[in-house]
């Protein structure tokens, strides 16, 4: 009886000792999981901040493209302003070429008249006081608009000059805003 006792005993402590181990594996499995919870939590919490700046991130990349977007069509269209600004002013320097050409012309036709004048002065002495007088006043005129003329095609030269380094920086700045930015993915 005694020895069952005591085979009962070591039993009840052995399974004891069991349950005990059983219960202590169980439980650091459990402290193992919580932590790796807590662990997985806290990865969870980072990623969701990390998520939240790209969102800010690209957002705000988006904005700025629109804006980019905006800010290279406007350069485009003052790029073509000024280059239609410049045509114009070529054509005005093409018509003051011409103008100068006519009044060459003209001045040429003065001095034929002139001296076919000159040729008949003995028939027509009172008249030919006359025509020096308009002869003079011509040849001012001419002198007037050749300086005129020539003051203009120095303004249209300096403004073609303008306009094309306001063309240059402008295409300089259209191709630095179409490929000095990257798209957003």
């Amino acid at each position: 009886m005694k020895k069952v006792l005591l085979e009962m005993e070591d039993q009840k402590n052995s399974y004891e000792q069991k349950a005990k181990e059983s219960l202590q594996k169980v439980l650091e499995e459990k402290m193992s999981t919580e932590q790796q919870l807590q662990s997985t939590q806290r990865s969870l919490v980072l990623a969701e901040q990390k998520c939240e700046e790209w969102r800010s991130q690209y957002e705000a990349l988006k904005e700025d493209w629109r804006n980019l977007g905006t800010q290279h069509r406007e350069l485009e269209s003052q790029l073509h302003v000024l280059q239609s600004k410049l045509q114009g002013a070529d054509s005005r320097d093409l018509q003051m070429n011409q103008a100068l050409r006519l009044l060459e012309n003209e001045h040429q036709e003065l001095q034929a008249k002139i001296e076919h004048l000159q040729g008949d002065r003995d028939l027509y002495s009172s008249d030919t006081q006359h025509l020096q007088d308009q002869l003079k006043r011509s040849e001012e005129e001419k002198l007037a608009l050749v300086a005129k003329v020539q003051q203009l095609q120095s303004l249209l030269q300096n403004k073609s000059l303008q306009l094309q380094e306001q063309e240059k920086l402008l295409t300089k700045k259209v191709q630095r805003t179409a490929f000095g930015v990257r798209q957003p993915q």
